[in-house]
């Protein structure tokens, strides 16, 4: 039996002939491939001091990444055999489920507090984030919602602030873990989608000046957040430069190190213990030392070639008529997007300082397991775009 053939097929009855069920996007997958395997490269360069110290091993960070890998593609190849159309069907159950663990991270004693923070729930050695969960949860719902009730939305205001509502409340929740960085990246997904999905212009400002207005008004409900947008305006004043200011000051150095071509693989200085969570958060200021300018611009390539591929999917299934793949793959973009620009532009110093991994690159578990599925989906909607396609063009 040959290769092709153990994929699962669906029959064009008139015509007789075979096509995939699915089909891989080779620029997709080979773009991911390359970033998943460049992040092992860089975790291993980034965390092996922090790891011999807090471990008593080199190589315990990238370990557990690879092993976080396995366990996503064990993930992606579950969600590839999966229709769409489950997922459609299944979005209001996963929504539900979604708002469930993001309520009971909250409760003491089940959700772990990190740094402040209760964002994780342990199940035995693994450490899961609801958050990550509710990212996509909101992406199914939203997408499912637009299909129903696409007339709806594109004609009047009821349409249009249905889906708000509930994003209303799932960013509710996310403020009590707090998980600023979340609540900006899921915000700004769906409102993305509802612009893609028909909503009218004058609604998508109103609501983008509220966005924008009501995350001024989260950033300046805190104190810390209020100390951490002042670092970020001046961090190497005295008061900053190894207080609130410490990581980007040491982020910056790193990147004035590496200039155009880096220092090399593996001859990071800022990893010995200058820069916290060189391995995770910060992952970027690390392969600009220790691969320069050029280095970066590789990354960025790559990102934007994946997302490119992305929305090139999600344009197709909506030309032919698979608008809920179309739909989700407009939000799977435009939520790497944003995770890929917040976390470099806090790297750099364009954004305050705020932790949020970057997709397929940082140290993480539910987050990479997460981000392999959702490119398995977009594979899925390639495929059953062609097949339909295909289909029709045989009647």
């Amino acid at each position: 039996m040959t290769a092709q053939s153990r994929i699962p097929l669906v029959t064009d009855r008139l015509s007789g002939s075979f096509q995939p069920l699915w089909q891989p996007e080779r620029v997709l997958l080979g773009s991911c491939a390359a970033l998943l395997l460049f992040g092992v490269v860089m975790i291993g360069s980034a965390g092996v001091d922090v790891s011999q110290n807090m471990f008593g091993v080199p190589y315990h960070f990238v370990l557990r990444h690879s092993i976080y890998l396995m366990m996503g593609l064990f993930f992606a190849a579950i969600v590839t055999v999966i229709p769409v159309s489950v997922w459609q069907k299944a979005s209001p159950l996963l929504l539900l489920f979604a708002f469930l663990l993001l309520s009971i991270v909250l409760v003491p004693g089940i959700g772990q507090e990190i740094k402040g923070s209760r964002r994780w729930i342990d199940i035995g050695p693994i450490g899961f984030q609801p958050s990550e969960l509710g990212k996509v949860a909101m992406i199914l719902y939203v997408g499912a919602y637009l299909v129903r009730r696409r007339d709806e939305v594109i004609s009047s205001w009821s349409g249009f602030l249905k889906p708000v509502f509930v994003l209303s409340l799932m960013l509710a929740l996310l403020l009590l873990e707090p998980d600023f960085g979340s609540v900006v990246v899921v915000m700004g997904t769906i409102l993305g989608m509802l612009f893609l999905g028909g909503v009218k212009p004058g609604q998508f400002f109103l609501a983008m000046v509220a966005a924008c207005g009501a995350v001024g008004i989260m950033a300046f409900s805190q104190s810390y957040r209020v100390i951490r947008l002042m670092a970020f305006l001046d961090p190497w004043a005295p008061e900053n430069v190894y207080g609130s200011g410490y990581q980007l000051t040491q982020s910056l150095i790193a990147f004035g190190r590496g200039e155009w071509f880096g220092v090399g693989l593996g001859n990071s200085m800022q990893k010995l213990f200058y820069l916290p969570e060189a391995h995770n958060d910060f992952i970027v200021a690390i392969i600009a030392e220790e691969l320069g300018l050029f280095g970066v611009l590789g990354l960025l390539a790559v990102y934007a070639l994946m997302i490119h591929r992305i929305f090139k999917i999600g344009r197709l299934a909506e030309l032919k008529n698979n608008l809920f793949g179309g739909f989700i793959c407009y939000g799977i973009g435009i939520l790497f997007s944003l995770q890929a620009f917040i976390n470099i532009g806090v790297n750099t110093g364009l954004l305050p300082t705020k932790g949020l991994t970057l997709p397929f690159i940082s140290a993480g578990g539910t987050s990479l397991i997460v981000s392999m599925g959702l490119i398995a989906i977009v594979n899925r909607v390639y495929g059953e775009t062609l097949s339909l396609a295909s289909a029709k063009g045989g009647k």
